[in-house]
């Protein structure tokens, strides 16, 4: 949040013609709590942002409570709770883990709107959390894997009806609608984003669950390139918005920009210097025992 982050409201300030260009000064004045226009970026009012980073703040703050209901969840009334998510097939898989999301946007929601600060963000507390223990679950459950898959075609079935229902009934209100047809786009939302997560889920086992030669370098990238990538992102429109290359040039740009840019900086960089590998969430290289070493070892523990 102190490196990479500061680029980005920079660049938005200076795009809002809020703040003066050069980084460098920017950055004096950034962290020094400076104030800044009303405005300015996102966050200005606080004197700095974590953007895209809130996502890890709330990420860690969850695995800690997870880590404190251990006990609780491998109670026996824990292991009741664990086996009826896991037992559940067909169409109720599809359904039931909607039931607790859809009585946490009714009751938190209108008292706690989701604002990424963290804190009095309730409403978003309970719905993370709420699917980050229906992931602790499902990685530990083959079962709901299989079912995952076997149901991959219907639940992206689903998904797109539900998801041009709850369009088609947005469109067509206002945004002062009863509680009635509220209750109905609170339950269209949260059917439609589970049955899009099971389709992922499915499509995921059925097509990339095999020895990839790659997946062991992506699955060390991928925290790095979240880290990275919305900061090259905004960095490479800031440089390239000016240029007025077209809707198709830009964004295509952009894109490749972000997508070498994470690559060279996490497999160029991160991953060679040992130091800098814990600040991007990797565990540090552990060297191999030299041959000398080998050598020196008796044939039995070889």
């Amino acid at each position: 949040m102190a490196v990479i982050v500061p680029v980005q409201p920079y660049c938005q300030g200076v795009a809002n013609g809020l703040v003066e260009p050069g980084f460098w000064q920017f950055l004096g004045r950034y962290y020094t709590g400076y104030p800044w226009p009303a405005r300015a970026f996102d966050g200005w009012e606080h004197g700095f942002t974590w953007n895209h980073l809130w996502y890890l703040a709330y990420l860690w703050c969850y695995t800690m409570v997870l880590i404190a209901l251990q006990r609780p969840l491998a109670s026996r009334a824990g292991e009741r709770l664990r086996a009826a998510f896991a037992g559940l097939r067909g169409w109720r898989l599809l359904v039931w883990p909607t039931a607790p999301l859809l009585v946490i946007m009714a009751t938190l929601q209108p008292h706690f709107p989701q604002n990424n600060a963290l804190i009095h963000d309730w409403y978003a507390h309970a719905t993370y959390f709420t699917v980050f223990l229906y992931g602790w679950w499902l990685a530990s459950t083959d079962g709901l894997w299989h079912e995952l898959a076997r149901l991959r075609k219907f639940s992206l079935a689903a998904a797109l009806c539900l998801f041009s229902l709850y369009i088609a009934v947005r469109m067509s209100t206002s945004d002062d609608v009863s509680p009635l047809v509220n209750l109905a786009l609170m339950l269209l939302r949260n059917l439609y984003l589970w049955t899009a997560l099971c389709t992922i889920l499915g499509w995921g086992h059925q097509c990339l669950d095999r020895p990839f030669r790659w997946l062991p370098w992506a699955t060390e990238a991928v925290y790095p390139w979240y880290i990275l990538h919305q900061s090259l992102i905004v960095l490479l429109a800031y440089w390239l918005v000016p240029l007025k290359l077209g809707a198709v040039v830009e964004p295509l740009l952009v894109v490749c920009g972000t997508v070498a840019g994470c690559w060279l900086i996490t497999s160029g960089l991160l991953a060679r210097l040992d130091w800098l590998r814990p600040c991007f969430g990797l565990k540090r290289n552990t060297p191999r025992r030299s041959d000398t070493t080998m050598a020196g070892l008796p044939h039995a523990h070889r």
